[in-house]
């Protein structure tokens, strides 16, 4: 029977010779800083259970790096889960070592799946893709607090103008997934010549707001290379 409990997640301090006997998975849920001191402490344990799977978490490490740490050539799925897995609409970027199985894959996604959606890719893209999914839920929240603040500028009360830029964002968002059209034309679609919403994206291209965007991914596409320098 595939479980997963408290004992298959590991931090730092736990006892690690109580989660060994029903874990298929073990979660490494700590900073990357913090992995090859947590791994050193747990690697007689690995080595009395060869077939569990790691379960990685931590920016830019990489499974030959996890690998390294813990000694040996585990197997090893390395993710990058967003914030919003919270609430059950988690973007999860996944890849695998070599020698996990289609059906040890099979049943991770299976448990995975409440957290939100699992996007596999190549290894090497992982650390872009962190950058976009990973970090994008704080640069979005930033958006939501500059649109609310117009609103209050503009003689809305705070509550309401918070509750209005979150449902136009949702909606926006699901807009997006329902509708194949370019971005520029689903931009122009809002945009009525001479109207208001043309005057406040003139305001967003004179501050070259998709720039600073870009900008916010690259550098922290930066950091996750790092963080990944430990090999």
């Amino acid at each position: 029977m595939f479980r997963i409990s408290a004992r298959s997640i590991i931090a730092l301090g736990l006892s690690a010779s109580a989660i060994w006997a029903e874990s298929e998975y073990v979660f490494l849920g700590v900073k990357p800083q913090m992995m090859a001191e947590m791994l050193g402490e747990i690697k007689k344990e690995l080595e009395k259970h060869k077939d569990v799977i790691l379960v990685t978490m931590a920016a830019g490490l990489s499974i030959k790096t996890i690998r390294k740490m813990a000694g040996g050539d585990y197997k090893v799925i390395r993710i990058m889960p967003n914030l919003v897995v919270e609430v059950g609409k988690g973007e999860i970027l996944y890849t695998t070592s070599e020698n996990v199985s289609k059906n040890e894959i099979g049943k991770f996604l299976n448990l995975m799946k409440h957290a939100g959606h699992l996007t596999g890719m190549e290894e090497e893209e992982m650390d872009a893709g962190c950058s976009v999914s990973g970090c994008g839920p704080a640069f979005v929240y930033k958006f939501v607090r500059g649109l609310a603040q117009g609103g209050v500028d503009a003689g809305l009360d705070e509550e309401t103008a918070l509750a209005l830029a979150i449902q136009t964002v949702r909606g926006a968002a699901k807009m997006l997934e329902s509708n194949d059209a370019p971005l520029d034309k689903m931009i122009e679609n809002v945009c009525s010549p001479g109207g208001s919403t043309i005057e406040g994206v003139k305001k967003l291209d004179e501050a070259k707001m998709e720039e600073a965007v870009r900008d916010a991914v690259a550098a922290a596409y930066q950091r996750n290379i790092e963080l990944g320098k430990t090999e």
